[in-house]
């Protein structure tokens, strides 16, 4: 596939870097003379220096042969035009990154089709949706849903206690014949492993899950986890995610938000209904202790500083706060911000490439989900009349060294995949994979 990205700093290099990995033709656009030297060390990518909005740069770019053109720029104004210029120029699909989030209303989406903007995606949004699903999972590291929660992803980081902890895949199975979940992946000292029946669950080791909705209480207790009750919520910054955030919850827990711009926090006033507003410094311990942080439940840091969202996660688990959300913008801090005690890691380019990488391939994808921490990928395709995946049950399958099968919906159904299984047409396939194998996984549906 021929992709054209357009952006202006990281988030257009992460997403190059990722989608280059898949062997598409990549050429990125960006303004940044040092970003385009960035770029041209990496042999699989073309850089173009210039504005995305020219015409003449667009067509530099070869937009007419382009398959799909990703407009992530920091000003959505930029995206909105490039996108709309470049479908005039011969893009077949063409998504442009948005923050406001009154574009991503049903009928003003039909707007920006008109514009010949094909899809819009907002990270800031994306963010706050994985927020509030770890807030009501709070047991869970990482938690992902598909077709409409008929089946979930879980991470999990085991307890030293766990009752599974020292046993395998094999004898847990034996042990708990009832138990509805399929193991996908074992992430353990910075390395991610695709789990046989013969693996051992260590102490401390992050274990993804793919189970139904009835298999999650006995699988938290499997884990060593217990849920725990979510009443009073405090976020460290006022930005879009920690708003969008505190207008979510504020109607059914009790929030505070703590701003540090004077400004910024008396429009938040203006903007939260049910949300008490706090205009201070989050790494002043003892402002944070007179604002109540010893009898709060969860602590969400969000301001634009990783490194301020690691330290005040840190600080809050000391004073006893049971469940900690770090937005973290640095990939490289993604694996140590989990092995230092924080419970949950947010970070919006993963979340920007997982919507945005669905539409770069050749099967058909319903929801895709970069993992954080691990170079890994979980996929839900739907399995097209007469394509490979349908011919035999699971066991009998050429599934790609790197990847594993874990669950299925059918309709109104959902399975774990096992062995006697066959897949139908239309089943909709959630698929762990490593980025080596996804090529390979694409020809099983077609």
């Amino acid at each position: 596939m021929n992709i054209v990205i357009a952006g202006d700093g990281e988030a257009g290099l992460h997403l190059a870097h990722e989608l280059s990995l898949e062997n598409h033709n990549i050429t990125v656009v960006d303004p940044k003379e040092d970003l385009i030297k960035v770029v041209e060390s990496h042999s699989d990518l073309m850089a173009i220096q210039g504005d995305s909005t020219s015409v003449e740069i667009l067509k530099k770019a070869n937009m007419r042969k382009a398959d799909l053109l990703i407009s992530v720029v920091h000003d959505e104004r930029i995206n909105i035009v490039t996108a709309a210029l470049s479908k005039q120029l011969g893009a077949k699909r063409t998504i442009a990154r948005v923050n406001n989030l009154e574009y991503l209303l049903p009928a003003n989406q039909a707007l920006f089709n008109q514009m010949g903007i094909d899809s819009i995606v907002c990270p800031e949004e994306i963010a706050a949706n994985e927020i509030t699903s770890l807030l009501r999972q709070t047991a869970a590291t990482e938690v992902f849903d598909f077709s409409d929660r008929k089946l979930f992803l879980f991470l999990f980081k085991m307890e030293p206690k766990a009752p599974v902890v020292d046993k395998t895949l094999n004898n847990i199975a034996k042990e708990y014949p009832h138990l509805d979940f399929r193991a996908v992946a074992i992430h353990r000292n910075s390395r991610t492993l695709i789990p046989k029946g013969s693996d051992k669950i260590m102490a401390n080791d992050l274990v993804y899950v793919i189970t139904k909705p009835g298999g999650i209480d006995p699988l938290l207790k499997l884990g060593g986890k217990t849920r725990i009750e979510i009443k009073k919520v405090m976020i460290l910054g006022g930005g879009r995610v920690g708003r969008t955030t505190a207008k979510r919850l504020e109607k059914t827990l009790s929030i505070k938000l703590v701003e540090i711009d004077r400004d910024k926090s008396n429009q938040l006033i203006n903007y939260l209904d049910n949300t008490l507003i706090i205009n201070g410094d989050g790494r002043d311990i003892q402002l944070m202790e007179d604002e109540g942080i010893r009898s709060t439940d969860a602590f969400i840091a969000c301001t634009d500083n990783s490194e301020t969202n690691i330290l005040t996660s840190l600080h809050a688990k000391k004073f006893g706060v049971k469940r900690t959300i770090a937005l973290v913008e640095n990939i490289e801090y993604i694996d140590i911000s989990q092995n230092i005690g924080i419970d949950s890691v947010i970070n919006k380019k993963l979340a920007t490439a997982s919507y945005i990488a669905r539409f770069t391939r050749d099967a058909e994808v319903t929801s895709l989900k970069f993992l954080s921490g691990i170079n890994a990928e979980v996929l839900e395709f739907v399995a097209k009349p007469h394509s490979p995946i349908t011919k035999k049950p699971i066991k009998h399958l050429d599934i790609p060294r790197g990847s594993i099968i874990g669950g299925i919906t059918r309709a109104e159904e959902s399975y774990i995949a096992v062995g006697d299984f066959q897949v139908q047409e239309n089943d909709k396939v959630v698929v762990f994979s490593l980025p080596e194998s996804i090529h390979k996984i694409d020809k099983l549906f077609n």
